[in-house]
């Protein structure tokens, strides 16, 4: 993180860390969004209220933003990809489900919005399947 900070030399750091809530990308994010030579670049969904989604709404230039409860000023582009997520949607996850040779007994929905999950829910127990 400190080398590409200082030396300013084009990279692509790849990081699957949740909504960038955790993780090494908050070192990352706390080193380059200072610097408008990085760009900050989303691929899919990033959940309300994270540091992700607040991240994809603001405007480099205009304030910080809080990172583990440290302000970071915002300098650099930030761009948001649609269309891409690392998670079946709600038809993937039933069929994926349906194929399964030895169902499971019950399934506990704990990931995604309260209408995504109760929309998957119900989805899940048209399939006879126990959803918690």
């Amino acid at each position: 993180v400190r080398h590409l900070a200082e030396t300013r030399r084009p990279a692509i750091v790849l990081s699957a860390s949740g909504m960038c809530t955790s993780g090494r990308i908050v070192n990352y994010l706390k080193a380059m969004l200072p610097d408008p030579v990085h760009q900050l670049v989303f691929v899919g969904y990033q959940a309300p209220g994270t540091t992700g989604a607040i991240l994809q709404r603001a405007t480099p230039g205009k304030g910080d933003v809080m990172i583990e409860g440290v302000p970071v000023v915002l300098k650099c582009g930030i761009e948001t990809l649609r269309g891409y997520s690392g998670h079946a949607d709600q038809e993937g996850l039933v069929r994926f489900v349906k194929g399964m040779l030895r169902k499971p007994e019950e399934i506990r929905l704990v990931h995604g919005s309260k209408r995504a999950r109760a929309s998957l829910r119900q989805s899940l127990k048209e399939c006879n399947l126990k959803v918690i």
